[in-house]
C-alpha cells in the first residue's frame, strides 16, 4: 500500500499554500489542525470539516482530511456532546485533518479563485480583492454577455447562479472572490469590475448592486469553494503517490 509522511505533506503544504505568510481570520487556524500516527496512505478533500464529514472519511479509509473551513470556526469547547463524539471518531480512525482558508483562496493555480476563474475561460487574469494583507481574488478583461457568464458559471459549479443585473448587459471586466464577498461590493466597484462573482451575499446588496452598475452572481458558498480542495488534493495524490477522493457534502448556500 502506497505510503507517505504526514509531516512531509504538511510541509509541503504549508510551503507552496504561504501558510504562515498568508493573513486570515482567528477561527481560520491553517495548517495541520489534527495529527495521526504520522503516515498517510488516502487523501479526502472536503469543503468543511465537521462530523458529517469526518464521518465520510471516516468510512472512505482515509488517513488525511484536506479542507477550507477547518474545525474551529466556533468555540469547539467544552469536548462533550458531539464535540466529543467528533474528536473520539478523529482519534480512534487516525484522521488527521490540515485546513486551508485564505491561502487556499489566493494561491495563483491551486487556488479557488483561479481555479473558478479557469473553469469560466476567463484568461489574463491579475491580482484583485485585498483581505487580511494580501490581494486573494482575480479579475480579468473579457466580452462576454451576462447569460452566457450564467451558463458557464452553472457549468463549472453545478448549480444555477442567482443574478442581480445591476451592470452592462456585456460584461468587459469580471472579478472572481468566491465564498462570502457579497458584502465588499463597493470595494469590488471601485477596483473597476462591472461584473462580480461570489458565493454569497446580504439582502441588500441588490439596491446595492444596482446603484453602483455592477452585475453580481451569487453562486453559492459551498458551489464556488470545491475548487480548491480538489485541486489541492490531486496535486498531494500526484506527489505523494497516494488516492484521494473528494467527500462532497452541499450545503446549498
Amino acid at each position: 500500500m502506497p505510503k507517505a509522511a504526514l509531516a512531509a505533506i504538511v510541509e509541503h503544504c504549508d510551503r507552496i499554500l504561504r501558510t504562515r505568510e498568508t493573513g486570515d481570520y482567528a477561527g481560520a487556524v491553517n495548517g495541520l489542525q489534527v495529527e495521526n500516527s504520522g503516515a498517510v496512505t488516502r487523501l479526502a478533500a472536503a469543503v468543511d470539516a465537521s462530523l458529517a464529514t469526518v464521518k465520510l472519511a471516516v468510512a472512505a479509509k482515509a488517513d488525511l482530511l484536506i479542507v477550507h473551513h477547518g474545525l474551529f470556526w466556533s468555540p469547539r469547547q467544552p469536548w462533550t456532546g458531539k464535540n466529543h463524539e467528533l474528536l473520539r471518531l478523529l482519534v480512534k480512525n487516525n484522521l488527521a485533518v490540515y485546513s486551508s482558508h485564505l491561502p487556499l483562496d489566493a494561491h495563483p493555480q491551486l487556488g479557488n479563485n483561479a481555479q473558478l476563474g479557469a473553469a469560466l475561460g476567463l484568461k489574463n487574469l491579475k491580482p484583485f480583492f485585498a483581505s487580511h494583507g494580501q490581494k486573494i481574488g482575480w479579475h480579468a478583461p473579457a466580452k462576454i454577455s451576462r447569460c452566457e457568464l450564467a451558463t458557464r458559471l452553472a457549468r463549472a459549479t453545478g448549480a444555477k447562479p442567482k443574478l442581480i443585473p445591476g451592470g452592462p448587459e456585456i460584461c468587459r471586466r469580471i472579478g472572481v472572490v468566491t465564498g462570502g464577498a457579497g458584502a465588499e461590493l463597493k470595494t469590488v466597484a471601485a477596483e473597476g469590475v462591472d461584473t462580480f462573482i461570489t458565493g454569497e451575499g446580504p439582502h441588500w446588496t441588490f439596491a446595492l448592486a444596482e446603484e453602483l452598475g455592477l452585475n453580481v452572481f451569487y453562486a453559492g458558498h459551498y458551489a464556488t469553494e470545491t475548487f480548491g480542495v480538489r485541486a489541492l488534493a490531486t496535486a498531494l495524490s500526484k506527489k505523494f503517490k497516494v488516492p484521494w477522493e473528494f467527500l462532497d457534502h452541499p450545503t446549498g448556500l
